[in-house]
């Protein structure tokens, strides 16, 4: 009866004129975690728009369950946001659908594509991005009309750590990542020792490499 329910709520919704995406957003509100996923409220929302009156499922005469229907589109969404890191060949023994089936639901319905958390770039809050834009506004006023002269005048540097071997491969931290949204990097152990390098360079390229060996 839930389903039902929540289809009950889309319909009467749609026929308000509300958008898709804040007819979601009050399923949410009034719903919590037993809210419908996203992929269902779109689905339902186009059915009503286009005049579908009927919020019961559709007889299918025998027909067997397709491994893209919303239901199960929904459920994967649900584990990979809980678990980015999980292997198709995982997924697929949880929903209980074959590989080739989880991939395309991935890519083509959730819009997922797997990257290596390791070569995300530092995640900077709001404020950090607004400071970094004023400095470089500040920076272009005191240019002025030189800016290709002073540019050429400076130099500058940056500190990393080089472990002796990489604590974790590329493959071990690759997670399902959705565009717009980026993937977490998850602590690593550590290595028996490392260096720390820092690095001095200008326009011309790399001028000074200082390596500090670290033993832990």
């Amino acid at each position: 009866m839930e389903k039902i329910e929540h289809r009950a709520v889309i319909k009467f919704l749609t026929k308000q004129g509300k958008s898709v995406q804040t007819i979601f957003q009050e399923l949410l509100a009034v719903y919590a975690d037993f809210a419908p996923g996203k992929t269902m409220v779109y689905k339902w929302h186009d059915l009503f728009k286009q005049g579908r009156e009927s919020i019961e499922d559709e007889l299918r005469s025998g027909r067997p369950i397709e491994a893209t229907t919303p239901e199960i589109v929904e459920k994967v969404e649900k584990l990979v946001l809980e678990d980015a890191r999980l292997k198709k060949k995982q997924l697929a023994a949880m929903v209980g659908v074959s590989e080739s089936s989880i991939l395309n639901i991935l890519h083509h319905h959730l819009g997922m594509t797997k990257v290596s958390a390791r070569w995300v770039p530092r995640i900077l809050t709001p404020l950090q991005k607004r400071e970094r834009v004023e400095c470089s506004h500040q920076f272009l006023e005191l240019c002025g009309e030189r800016k290709e002269e002073v540019m050429a005048r400076i130099f500058t540097g940056d500190v990393t750590w080089v472990h002796h071997y990489e604590p974790e491969s590329k493959q071990e931290s690759m997670q399902w990542h959705k565009k717009g949204t980026p993937p977490k990097k998850f602590k690593v152990s550590q290595s028996a020792g490392k260096i720390m390098a820092t690095i001095f360079w200008d326009t011309e390229g790399i001028l000074l490499i200082i390596k500090n060996v670290v033993r832990l």
